[in-house]
């Protein structure tokens, strides 16, 4: 190599094959997580745990997630070797979830009953879990920015991430639906035998992929070829001093709360609320998840700029406020339009979450040696804020009054469960949209090479 010119191996698009087996990579993390936000709750509160207790056992996962990306993110950017990092997160993950949905351990080698121990055991073993999970994270993230310094390849890169994220979570409805059409929830037992089922399916799913992104993924060289440069390790202040940094971590937390709020809360909406079939806790995510990988792989084909990634974050958030509004004001005797709203949920999910992580892209730009801080603390506010909303949400699950809206039978109400699936994701749409507004991303088309063939080298 003779430079770093335009045509330099770092500038230039990367072959889609190098795209698909990163793209894999985070699929133990998304199958596991969307099993976490999905069911945990639920799972919990079948067997007999108060919301409140469901709720610290979500909490402590979520505090021991965030510390973990901080110290993560600050120790890869040290020390480098992403891909070792990601393989001992996968192996805490695979190890420890299990556990999450199964029985109390701690339980039966105590022969104690009492729903204090088993309050903490769940707990326990959530946050050992979480600190996996926040390994893996982070180390996969952050390679984005050290494999190629093409910006509409990072773009593909994450769009193509979120794609496996969608081909999960329908993995995981398609495990749910056949667990739960197979194994009736007669008692506290079947519950739990029939979480566990799920969780070890998906375990056994998520390491199959976790090899092929380790085989077939290589680590990432940019951060030693620019080592007399963007390889320096860059100090938190430096992040601390750039407005984009705060717009970027504003909008990537507020996109997180719209998915997983509302991802957590949707399972108790289509059963409690609308009082649909069972299979609809299934059938409503799939829905949602087709919707959001249609979208995720044609977003891989747009060549981007800063004002794109402006604008379709836009259009995702405006959706998602159409979305909320709609869910609030939906009754119970109309609940099949919850499927038409699904699918308009799953395009503003792509829209939105693909370009807030490629937002964080455009803000470490060619500074790779800072590039695991930021995704480690953007991830840091993500998960402490999604805990705390949760915690406190859940907190009021079971003492708060349902608001009736009228007089008829078949009548709308304003539960927990509503506002968290409608007005919450909603206002934070909105939050999103007025600070994406205000933002500048270069949009002099700095951002515009597209990924084309020829792109296997």
């Amino acid at each position: 190599m003779t430079g770093r010119s335009e045509e330099d191996p770092f500038t230039k698009p990367i072959g889609r094959w190098s795209v698909f087996f990163y793209g894999v990579g985070h699929m133990l993390n998304d199958i596991t997580a969307s099993c976490w936000f999905t069911y945990l709750l639920l799972f919990l509160t079948q067997i007999g745990l108060s919301p409140r207790d469901a709720a610290i056992v979500m909490l402590s996962g979520q505090v021991a997630d965030g510390f973990a990306t901080i110290f993560t993110g600050e120790l890869i950017d040290r020390f480098g070797h992403f891909k070792i990092w990601h393989a001992a997160g996968s192996l805490l993950v695979a190890i420890s979830f299990s556990s999450v949905f199964g029985g109390c351990l701690p339980c039966s080698i105590l022969h104690n009953d009492s729903l204090t121990l088993e309050t903490f055991s769940y707990s326990m073993f959530a946050a050992i879990f979480n600190i996996g999970w926040a390994a893996t994270q982070v180390s996969h993230m952050a390679m984005v920015n050290c494999i190629s310094l093409n910006s509409t390849s990072r773009v593909a890169l994450t769009s193509c991430r979120n794609a496996f994220t969608m081909v999960s979570n329908l993995g995981l409805y398609a495990i749910a639906l056949v667990v739960f059409g197979v194994i009736k929830a007669g008692s506290k037992e079947d519950t739990e035998t029939q979480y566990r089922w799920i969780a070890n399916s998906s375990i056994s799913i998520g390491c199959c992929f976790v090899i092929i992104f380790l085989m077939g993924t290589k680590e990432p060289r940019l951060r030693l070829d620019l080592k007399e440069t963007s390889r320096v390790r860059i100090p938190w202040v430096y992040w601390f001093r750039k407005l984009l940094y705060y717009q970027v971590a504003m909008v990537y937390l507020l996109t997180r709360l719209v998915l997983n709020v509302s991802q957590a809360y949707l399972a108790f909406f289509v059963i409690d609320d609308l009082q649909m079939d069972q299979s609809a806790k299934a059938l409503v995510p799939a829905i949602i998840y087709i919707c959001s990988f249609v979208v995720s792989v044609l977003l891989q084909e747009i060549p981007w700029n800063g004002r794109r990634l402006k604008a379709y974050y836009t259009a995702g958030g405006v959706i998602w406020i159409f979305c909320g509004a709609a869910i609030l004001l939906l009754p119970r005797n109309i609940s099949f339009f919850m499927y038409a709203i699904s699918v308009f949920i799953g395009i503003a999910n792509a829209l939105m979450m693909v370009t807030a992580i490629s937002m964080q892209s455009v803000l470490i730009g060619a500074e790779v040696g800072g590039c695991a801080f930021v995704c480690g603390s953007l991830s840091f506010l993500d998960k402490m804020s999604c805990g705390l909303a949760l915690y406190v949400l859940q907190s009021h699950q079971s003492t708060s009054p349902r608001t009736q809206l009228n007089n008829h039978q078949q009548s709308a109400y304003l539960s927990v469960t509503r506002y968290g699936l409608g007005l919450v994701p909603a206002f934070c749409s909105f939050v999103g949209v007025t600070v994406t507004f205000f933002m500048e991303l270069g949009a002099d088309g700095s951002l515009s090479k597209p990924l084309r063939e020829p792109l296997l080298e």
